[in-house]
């Protein structure tokens, strides 16, 4: 590995825990040459799964696109990098469960609104607006409402 400021190849691993339900490691790692700080992931490298899109294209798994859209989605909220980083591998431990080799976008996009509202509600229903691709502000209010229901069951 090298530093991406100077790229000397002398790094060390300053902190190293177990994140995602030992799912993966985070290292906090350290140029010693310059002192820059960064992080990085290591996990399991697993068979490649691919998404079938809306219009019947297809795709490889890419959990960097998730990570991506739950991260605009949470823009502004009090959501970690750490919790998103938590429910992508969540999400993506229970595609790989089911077995199959191919999944649905859509059931990535259930999988994702199923959990997102833990986090936060506002996230929520930013991705539900992306997701749901809502045409009117009737169909905002019908995921509010939504929203409201699951609040008053808990």
């Amino acid at each position: 590995m090298r530093c991406s400021q100077c790229h000397s190849d002398d790094i060390k691993v300053i902190e190293s825990r177990d994140v995602a339900d030992d799912q993966a490691i985070r290292r906090r790692r350290m140029c010693v040459k310059c002192g820059y700080r960064f992080t990085t992931y290591e996990r399991v490298e697993r068979p490649q799964l691919i998404v079938i899109k809306n219009g019947g294209r297809r795709e490889l798994f890419d959990r960097n696109k998730l990570l991506a859209g739950l991260y605009r989605a949470c823009e502004k909220t009090p959501v970690t990098s750490l919790q998103l980083e938590k429910l992508v591998s969540d999400i993506e431990q229970e595609i790989y469960a089911c077995g199959d080799q191919e999944v649905n976008s859509s059931k990535i996009g259930e999988l994702v609104m199923y959990r997102l509202p833990e986090l936060s509600e506002v996230a929520y229903v930013r991705f539900a607006s992306v997701y749901r691709r809502f045409k009117d502000i009737a169909g905002f209010e019908q995921e509010l409402s939504h929203i409201r229901r699951q609040q008053t069951v808990k």
